[in-house]
């Protein structure tokens, strides 16, 4: 029974000590150090050994500047356990706060010497005691100690951020190369991290440092992981060429296949560099691979070709598209290109009725899948819309969504039914299938679905003949169909006719982005400007701010304009999406090497 009682007592103990030591830290929080020192009096009384307890009454007795008791206190505990390195940093770092430097010093060395070298957990809380004041250099001492004493050990991550912190770059670097090796899913991680010393400068001198490491471990020992490395290195430089001879060193060496050259080749795609990604799948299409590679690499660079081409180039595009359809035929594998070729037919050489036949045709005489066969009445549909055949275009879309239910395709279908609706000044039920799509599984959707839905409701509250949005609409249309000057007039009644009403910010960036794609960079930046003027608080501010920005770097050359609008980003729009780019291309014009 009396075990019984002790059990109880005991069960009743723990979370009251829990609570008081809670307790005792709210009130240091707080500033309100002399309660949170009795507290932390009563729990030291009860239990001397526990050092949270004892550390908890030093700091309330070092904020009232009571440095004789935290002093006793402290020598108290290393009498009875003077080899108690975590101890000595404590008492160090009491005389460092007293500007007893001398005194301090003496017992941070003390306690490395202290240190038990085959303890991995000592030297893990030794060197988070060092790290705690800022004690960089004994930090790193104590961890490097422990990794040479203890080979198994790994302290790479924490030595890594402690050399990047000191600005001993090339340690930091050679430090996150083994953790990879040891760990290699931490990649993605240490990337990202590199992320914030490797700038799109070559010559930074984070890049400069990384690359010279690289090749010299490579040179020392011939592994893979330093070609995949340096591509990735290349890549952030936008030097896709150098990545490309990594990426066939990487081929020639794993034989796994191309996927790594093809992903390069849409990297450079995605960055404008049309040519390196033309050199790149050139080499797939040149060397033996299987036909479904082959088809993947003329699909990348014929797109590529379609979205950055002119009209003069769009004959000897249809010519490479049929020469492809000649070697691989018209059928279920060249699927994919057929669509990407209908779509070409139409949205770029207005041939809408010959696009829409050829992907009947596809149905008719193909035995295709319920997938490939979404697809093409997607094209289909999307086709109709642009011909502003909306009704037979929402029948397509509606079938795929029946067909493949809750798939992403059919998702995708249900966002273009609500805008195809919305083209046709449908609002009401475009706003129906909008409700159902905020929570899409698909994010993209889901963040496109709600954008949308706020564009409605918004306008449609302010004003309930939706006159406004009816010209904005139109407007969205004929943007979607190519038709970029008209869409600009119809924004530009809007501006006119309509000032002060919350739609006008949304036209000024429609407009915008429509300027910069008909070169007319002067006018993108007025419109921008009208939105920091005007909408300087709103939620389009910070598109504004970075999109001018981007504007100020790669068409106006004025990159100290640039780099005010980055600023303004980091400093007022913490949650934007373009903070982190922003960060970073901020840094990179200051000429930052290290964050």
């Amino acid at each position: 029974m009396r075990f019984v009682i002790l059990f109880i007592i005991l069960l009743f103990a723990i979370p009251m000590f829990g609570q008081s030591e809670q307790l005792a830290k709210n009130y240091m929080q707080q500033g309100q150090y002399e309660k949170a020192q009795a507290v932390y009096k009563k729990l030291y009384k009860k239990n001397p050994n526990r050092l949270n307890y004892i550390l908890g009454l030093v700091e309330s007795h070092q904020q009232l500047e009571e440095f004789d008791k935290a002093e006793k206190v402290l020598q108290q505990r290393i009498e009875r356990t003077p080899n108690n390195a975590q101890l000595l940093v404590e008492l160090g770092h009491h005389y460092e706060l007293q500007g007893k430097t001398d005194q301090s010093r003496t017992y941070y060395d003390k306690a490395i010497e202290t240190y038990n070298n085959n303890d991995i957990n000592q030297a893990y809380s030794l060197a988070q005691t060092f790290e705690k004041y800022n004690l960089l250099d004994e930090a790193a001492t104590i961890y490097e100690k422990g990794m040479v004493n203890n080979p198994g050990s790994n302290f790479n991550v924490q030595l890594a951020k402690i050399y990047g912190e000191q600005g001993k770059l090339e340690k930091m670097f050679q430090s996150y190369l083994a953790l990879i090796q040891l760990q290699p899913n931490y990649i993605n991680i240490v990337q990202r991290n590199f992320s914030q010393y490797i700038t799109d400068d070559p010559t930074n001198e984070a890049n400069t440092i990384f690359r010279k490491l690289l090749i010299k471990k490579s040179q020392q020992n011939p592994d893979i992981f330093y070609n995949e490395m340096l591509s990735w290195l290349f890549i952030q430089q936008k030097e896709f060429k150098k990545a490309f001879v990594q990426e066939k060193a990487i081929y020639k060496r794993k034989n796994e296949g191309l996927q790594g050259i093809i992903d390069l080749a849409r990297i450079a795609i995605a960055a404008k560099d049309i040519k390196s990604a033309t050199e790149i799948l050139n080499y797939i299409l040149d060397n033996p691979a299987s036909d479904d590679i082959k088809l993947t690499a003329h699909k990348i660079i014929l797109k590529a070709k379609v979205d950055n081409g002119n009209k003069k180039e769009y004959k000897a595009i249809n010519e490479q598209y049929n020469t492809v359809f000649e070697t691989y035929g018209r059928s279920r594998e060249t699927i994919g290109l057929q669509v990407d070729y209908a779509h070409f037919l139409a949205f770029n050489q207005d041939r809408k009725q010959e696009a829409i036949n050829f992907l009947k045709s596809l149905i008719k005489t193909e035995r295709l899948s319920r997938f490939q066969s979404s697809r093409v009445k997607m094209k289909i549909a999307d086709i109709l819309v642009l011909d502003q055949k909306f009704n037979q275009a929402l029948i397509y879309y509606t079938q795929v969504q029946n067909v493949l239910k809750n798939n992403f395709l059919a998702q995708d279908a249900r966002f273009k039914v609500a805008k195809t609706s919305y083209y046709k000044g449908d609002f009401a039920w475009a706003q129906t299938q909008l409700d159902v799509l905020k929570s899409s599984t698909s994010q993209l959707i889901a963040n496109d679905a709600m954008e949308l839905s706020l564009i409605i409701i918004d306008n449609s509250l302010e004003d309930s003949t939706q006159t406004a949005l009816k010209i904005f609409a139109r407007a969205d249309l004929l943007a979607f169909q190519n038709k970029n000057e008209e869409a600009i007039t119809e924004y530009q009644k809007i501006l006119d006719n309509h000032r002060g009403e919350k739609i006008e910010d949304e036209a000024f960036l429609r407009q915008a982005k429509l300027y910069e794609k008909e070169k007319q960079f002067e006018k993108a930046k007025v419109n921008y400007l009208k939105i920091i003027e005007f909408y300087g608080y709103d939620i389009l501010a910070d598109d504004a701010y970075y999109w001018l920005a981007e504007l100020y770097v790669n068409e106006l050359g004025e990159p100290e304009k640039a780099k005010e609008l980055y600023e303004k980003i980091i400093f007022n729009h913490a949650d934007s999406i373009y903070f982190v780019d922003a960060r970073k291309k901020y840094r990179t014009l200051r000429g930052d090497a290290i964050n």
